[in-house]
Order: structure tokens, then C-alpha cells, then sequence
């Protein structure tokens, strides 16, 4: 079989298996070879790496992740794409496709049985609306990662690297780089997708931390405020712990604590780094310790 990465061939397995795209799976293929080998040197995958791909589709960076690592999973959440990705994986023995939600997979059981519980490598290609939720959960859940290469919008991958007080800069900016160091491999046209998506995008790395860059007492608390601060980017930092769903605090106390941390009263938290914040966050988790002490 030709690679799927010749339009012609990509074409023909979709009439092949008759296959539908859907909405509300954000299905757009690649079929750009000089894109699929910039996402493969960009994940930094050898024949001595397992990798964990999150939506495969028909099996097109698939193939090309098949030939150069020891190993592929890849797990697709349509039913429709798993007998065409049987067909097109055929030639490959060192790939296993598994039909779930990643979201409802256990990827720490992931780690443990292709590699051995040790770090592994991500390579996703997925609907632009599901990529954050996905990157986030994977950081969150604390399972060993080396790195994580995605396809995301091209705003996206401009927040991820954002400095802060830039406009780009927001939860997500802070998020990532608290977890990770991002890195843009390419821009990558629409052109270079079937079906033409409306945006530009971005391959982006982000090589997973060891450790984190600032030490805090409550990293629950640290993402709350970083929330609450950029939920209203417009207001105050005071305004936005006051207003926060998330956050127990009251304007007052909210006003405290930003003066304790040696902050203006009315700083906005988009001034705001991974430094402030943490300091922040030690300052009002020494707060609820002293109110839960003086009940």
C-alpha cells in the first residue's frame, strides 16, 4: 500500500470504506509528507521509543510513526475509522489500535504495560475544540511523559509560549509552561488537510518537566487563581479572586492577601507570571490555615 500521505491514496481508502467525516469529531487528515515527517523528528521518536497516539483517523502519521519507533498505540474514539485503520495499518506488526475515549483511558496502565511505567511519548493530531481538555488532562494526571507533540490552532500554539503580560498570555500559557516547555516545530497550512480546515495551525512539542518551575504549597489553589484572574482578564486581580466561583475568598480578604504578597491593589492578574501567582496562592493558603485556627 502507498502511503497514505499521497492524496490519491488517502481518497481512495475513503471511498473504499465509504467512510463519512463527522462534525463533531473535528475529522481533517493530513496529507502533506514534509508536515507528517516535521510532526515525527519533532516528537523525537526512535526505534527504541514506544508511542501513545491520540487520534490516528485513517492512519496517516500512524504509518509514518510505525516505521521509526518500537512501538505504536494508538487509540481512536470513532467506531467508523477502526476497520479502515485495520486496513491501512496491515502492513505494520508493531502497532495496536485500541477504539475508546483517551479521556476515559488509563494511561498510567498505558505506561506500565508498553514501557515498562517509564516515560512515554505523545503524538496527537486532534479536533482543535478537544486538544486543551486532553493536554491538560494528561499533565494533570501525573503519568510519566517525555513529551507531548500535538497539531493545534495556530492561536493556540502562540498562547502556550506567551509571555506574561503579552495579550497572547492566559490560563492556558501559565498551565503549560508550569508542566512543560513549549517548542513550535512548524505552521502548517490549511492546504495541507482533507478536508481544508478554517484556521492555520501549528505542530507544537511540549518536552514534559521533571520538576516544576516554582514551588508552591497548594498547586489546586495556584490553577484556581490563575483561573479566576484570566476568567475576567478585564478586571482587577482583587475583582477576579472576589468574583471566582472557585475561590473561597471575599474582596476584603482578596485584598489582604495581594498586599501581602507585595502586590498593587490594583494589579490585574494578566500582569501576573508563575512566580506572582505561586506567591500568591502561599500567601492565601497561609490565610484559610489561620481562619480555620481561629474557629
Amino acid at each position: 500500500m502507498e502511503k497514505l500521505s499521497n492524496p490519491k491514496e488517502t481518497i481512495q481508502v475513503l471511498q473504499k470504506h465509504q467512510f463519512q467525516f463527522k462534525k463533531k469529531f473535528g475529522q481533517n487528515f493530513l496529507i502533506d509528507p514534509h508536515v507528517l515527517d516535521k510532526i515525527v523528528d519533532a516528537a523525537q521518536v526512535t526505534e527504541e521509543d514506544f508511542v501513545l497516539e491520540i487520534g490516528p483517523g485513517i492512519g496517516t502519521l500512524t504509518q509514518y510513526l510505525c516505521e521509526r519507533s518500537r512501538q505504536v498505540l494508538a487509540v481512536e474514539i470513532d467506531k467508523n475509522l477502526i476497520p479502515v485503520l485495520r486496513d491501512t495499518l496491515s502492513p505494520y506488526t508493531n502497532v495496536e489500535v485500541l477504539q475508546g475515549d483517551i479521556l476515559k483511558q488509563d494511561i498510567q496502565h498505558i505506561a506500565d504495560t508498553y514501557n515498562g511505567g517509564n516515560r512515554i511519548k505523545v503524538v496527537a493530531n486532534l479536533p482543535y475544540y478537544i486538544t486543551t481538555p486532553i493536554i491538560m488532562e494528561l499533565f494533570e494526571s501525573r503519568v510519566p511523559l517525555a513529551n507531548v507533540t500535538v497539531m493545534v490552532q495556530k492561536e493556540v500554539a502562540d498562547r502556550m509560549r506567551a509571555e506574561p503580560g503579552t495579550k497572547d498570555c492566559g490560563a492556558l500559557s501559565l498551565a503549560v509552561q508550569y508542566y512543560a516547555e513549549p517548542y513550535i516545530a512548524a505552521f502548517v497550512p490549511p492546504n495541507c488537510f482533507i478536508p481544508r480546515p478554517n484556521v492555520g495551525s501549528a505542530v507544537v512539542r511540549l518536552d514534559c518537566r521533571t520538576h516544576a518551575p516554582v514551588e508552591v504549597e497548594d498547586e489546586k489553589l495556584l490553577f484556581r487563581l490563575i483561573r479566576a484572574s484570566f476568567n475576567q482578564r478585564r478586571k482587577t486581580l482583587q475583582n477576579g479572586i472576589a468574583n471566582s466561583s472557585e475561590l473561597p475568598f471575599s474582596k476584603a480578604e482578596a485584598a489582604e492577601a495581594i498586599g501581602r504578597a507585595g502586590f498593587d491593589s490594583n494589579i490585574r492578574g494578566e500582569k501576573l507570571g508563575l512566580p506572582e501567582f505561586a506567591r500568591l496562592a502561599d500567601v492565601m493558603s497561609q490565610m484559610r490555615v489561620r481562619s480555620k485556627e481561629d474557629i
